[in-house]
């Protein structure tokens, strides 16, 4: 059984109480990796083509304000 296999399994076993603290738990748990590879992508310059391309569009009129 793998690792995953096991946590799924666990999960299953949680009383309702349980899993909504799980929930939360998970839930800034993954908002935390998100952001975590959000700022390496960004400092390692992967979102700067993007960055250009949104500038660009700024400069060139083709964006509107929200």
């Amino acid at each position: 059984m793998t690792t995953v296999e096991s946590l799924e399994q666990a999960i299953e076993q949680l009383s309702p109480a349980e899993l909504a603290s799980f929930r939360r738990w998970f839930s800034r748990f993954d908002a935390d990796a998100w952001d975590a590879q959000i700022e390496a992508d960004a400092a390692a310059g992967k979102l700067d083509a993007l960055a250009e391309e949104a500038l660009a569009e700024y400069r060139n009129g083709q964006a509107r304000e929200i």
